[in-house]
């Protein structure tokens, strides 16, 4: 079993569907995700989600941040097996929310807690898909992916993360209870469960090339 951290972008703004109640009319244009059985960076177009779903069947743990709210609503009418709400998740942005009695973005933890600015914003992803502009697009997406899962790996070694306090340079914690996400993980895993061969021999790797590379 896996755990997955995803992150995915929309071909349409909310304003183009009747607003934030209609989440599931988006549509996905691309979906990326970090492996940590296979220990890889993949991104999944629409048409590719077929593929995307061989990975959910296998996940043990998704993270992510709001994807409760957002990502899950858009990507489950895709799915023919899977019930995203049914598998165990962690949602960065709920739990600090729990904490803290507010949100915080994304970019917020990040730039706190690991020094690390997001690429860009969510209009940025539809732009680019509305402009076919694929590459741009794949990368904003999985630099999300990266700055998620090191959130995420942060927090499950120190049990804190930072925010700043409005209007100041003042860092301020923010306590996370992920004891129970503490599994590793070996690459002789990779080649069981449902996961087949041949996904994982015709995955894409960003890391391994110029395509898609974060770095």
């Amino acid at each position: 079993m896996d755990y997955l951290v995803i992150d995915l972008e929309t071909q349409k703004e909310f304003s183009e569907v009747g607003g934030r109640a209609y989440p599931h009319l988006l549509k996905v244009s691309v979906v990326g995700v970090y492996s940590y059985l296979l220990d890889k960076y993949l991104i999944f177009e629409e048409s590719e989600i077929e593929d995307l779903e061989k990975l959910l069947k296998n996940a043990e743990l998704i993270v992510g941040f709001n994807i409760k709210y957002f990502d899950y609503p858009v990507l489950q009418p895709y799915l023919k097996e899977v019930d995203l709400f049914k598998i165990e998740t962690c949602d960065i942005m709920e739990d600090i929310a729990n904490v803290l009695g507010h949100r915080l973005s994304l970019d917020a933890v990040a730039k706190a807690t690991l020094g690390l600015k997001k690429s860009g914003f969510g209009l940025d992803a539809v732009k680019y898909f509305k402009e076919g502009r694929m590459e741009e697009l794949k990368k904003y997406c999985l630099d999300d992916v990266r700055i998620t899962k090191e959130v995420f790996d942060y927090g499950r070694k120190n049990k804190e993360l930072f925010y700043f306090e409005k209007g100041s340079d003042k860092k301020l914690t923010v306590p996370v209870y992920w004891d129970e996400y503490q599994k590793e993980f070996k690459s002789s895993d990779a080649n069981v469960g449902i996961i087949d061969d041949e996904l994982i021999a015709n995955s894409k790797n960003p890391q391994e090339g110029n395509n898609y590379s974060l770095f």
